[in-house]
């Protein structure tokens, strides 16, 4: 365990760390262009960019605990951050350094109560992965657990000795930076960076109890019970605790192995649309949702069929593994309409419907004066939808930055704020499109999110339970729109109307620019050490888990195997 000295010293660095890139962005990006060397901070962003990933690579590896997390949320925000970050940091979660063995055997013993041989058949010393708050062995269970469970091969995933301690230091280090941050105007505008933090330090402290992963996992697994595209471990309760967690053995193919995967057989580009489709119905129609989905938590799992079945069917023959259920979200059914909105007037490209949806979603407060915004989302969509990030990256740069000159103002003017809970949800999605680009480098996600739209307005013509005749006239519009997209008169007369009215738009347009680069300076150090990965972790339990989970805090665990679908 880290004594009180380390602690300390590790309290110290992290907030060193941050206090030095703070200071290196003011001077770079507020102070520079304020005395008209501007164009030397834009010289060395690139190089800035590129230390700045490096050393936090380095911190990250070195201190593990949370700093890991915040570095893979990083990784994963490839359609944000620049690719000097997000390349540097891509391979952090298969970094994390092993706990020797015998700190996890003293650890599993103690929570076990009996010495690992008699707990397991055999436990091979190991690691098969190495995360930040823990790590996992492969296992094999005795002779009465198998046939009780009817499992043999498992997995016991055992926590990091000490980690406690050091997610306390490393939350304490985080409030201190998100006190300084709070005292940044651009920042605090927008953003509650205390209470965060403090959704941060809930999570991480529900995180690191394996019994609520494991409520989490059986959770999952009902809401897929029917659905061949996905699969779960089964939980082995006997040999699980709140520091201990036993599943069955899933290990397949990971999902980004594009090697490995046409090695099995299986087209890296169809499983993208597959898996993007799984987390929609999380996110928009079970609205418990797995919140960390990156490469290292998905498996890709080949099944076998017989020689009939092959012949008689066309459907795929292999499935998406999910593991790691300790970061979960849960969508509330109020904010769970607003995104179906939301998803169904993205897809028909409708500007004003999406000002609406995310109005009820509560990103937008009611008292806004969205007409401005309402025809910049209308040119936007007639420019850039249906674009994926490949067709994106071929657009002239010149374009995006006109658009941010003409409407940044208009955004940055609007009363927004951040409901809970929505980074979790944006998390989500952004980690869906980084793996889904990875499977695919022309994926395009309006491809995945048009046919899922139509789904969801075939369901909500058949809800007679909320807003009857209020629903059925926006579903009718919307499901008018969706195939036509924007009729060409509607179109033209809506941006006919984009103009930016302005005396002198020249010094306009210089003065947004510089506005522009400021709040990204401010806000970019708050973006990328404390909005890591900001999380709500649901907290209603399946009835059918209750007993287990009181059982196992007894101390009297109940055996109860099943078995699963991940074949």
């Amino acid at each position: 365990m880290p004594g009180a000295g380390s602690t300390r010293a590790r309290y110290r660095r992290i907030l060193r760390f941050a206090g030095w890139n703070l200071s290196v962005t003011w001077w770079y990006e507020l102070f520079l262009p304020r005395i008209g060397l501007a164009r030397l901070a834009e010289r060395s962003r690139s190089k800035r960019m590129q230390r700045f990933a490096r050393r936090f690579h380095a911190l990250a590896v070195d201190l593990g605990g949370l700093m890991i997390k915040v570095g893979q949320f990083m990784s994963s925000r490839l359609d944000v951050l620049p690719p000097e970050i997000t390349a540097e940091l891509a391979g952090l979660q298969d970094e994390v350094p092993a706990v020797p063995f015998d700190a996890i055997r003293a650890l599993a013993e103690a929570e076990l109560g009996m010495p690992l041989a008699r707990a397991f058949a055999s436990v091979d010393e190991v690691p098969i992965a190495a995360a930040s708050l823990g790590q996992a062995h492969r296992a094999r269970l005795g002779p009465v657990d198998a046939a009780e469970t009817g499992l043999d091969s498992v997995v016991v995933k055992v926590q990091r000795p000490g980690i406690d301690e050091i997610v306390a230091v490393d939350l304490a280090a985080l409030r201190k930076v998100a006190g300084w941050l709070s005292h940044v105007r651009l920042v605090s505008d927008r953003v509650n960076t205390h209470a965060l933090v403090e959704e941060f330090a809930q999570t991480s402290l529900e995180e690191i109890d394996y019994v609520h992963e494991a409520v989490n996992a059986e959770r999952f697994a009902a809401d897929f019970a029917d659905d061949d595209r996905v699969g779960v471990p089964t939980v082995v309760w006997e040999r699980s605790t709140r520091r201990v967690l036993t599943l069955e053995d899933v290990t397949a193919v990971k999902i980004t192995d594009a090697a490995a995967l046409v090695e099995a057989g299986i087209d890296p580009a169809e499983v993208a649309p597959v898996f993007a489709a799984v987390m929609f119905d999380q996110l928009f129609t079970n609205g418990f949702f797995h919140a960390d989905p990156h490469p290292g938590n998905i498996f890709v799992t080949p099944l076998e069929r017989s020689g009939s079945e092959a012949d008689a069917s066309t459907a795929r023959p292999w499935k998406l593994t999910f593991i790691d259920f300790g970061m979960m979200g849960e969508v509330p059914a109020g904010t769970r309409s607003g995104l179906r909105k939301l998803l169904i007037a993205a897809a028909s490209r409708d500007g004003k419907g999406l000002i609406d949806a995310v109005r009820d979603v509560g990103v937008l407060l009611p008292s806004a004066d969205t007409g401005e915004l309402e025809r910049a989302m209308t040119q936007l969509f007639a420019r850039f939808g249906g674009m994926g990030f490949a067709e994106l990256r071929e657009v002239d740069p010149r374009e995006f930055r006109e658009f941010a000159e003409q409407f940044g103002e208009v955004v940055r003017s609007l009363p927004f704020q951040l409901p809970e809970h929505f980074l979790l949800i944006i998390r989500a999605m952004s980690l869906t499109s980084g793996v889904c680009s990875a499977l695919n480098p022309e994926f395009n996600l309006w491809d995945s999110i048009e046919p899922y739209a139509t789904k969801l307005i075939r369901d909500e013509r058949g809800n007679v339970v909320q807003d009857v005749a209020q629903q059925a006239l926006e579903v009718a519009g919307l499901a008018w729109r969706l195939p036509k997209r924007l009729d060409a008169v509607i179109t033209r007369v809506e941006q006919g109307d984009l103009a930016v009215v302005s005396p002198s738009l020249e010094r306009r347009i210089v003065r947004l620019e510089r506005s522009s680069r400021r709040t990204v300076a401010a806000i970019l150090f708050s973006g990328l050490l404390v909005a890591g990965a900001v999380l709500r972790v649901g907290r209603r339990n399946p009835p059918a888990t209750a007993h287990r989970r009181a059982s196992v805090r007894a101390g009297r665990p109940a055996l109860r195997g099943r078995r699963s679908s991940a074949g």
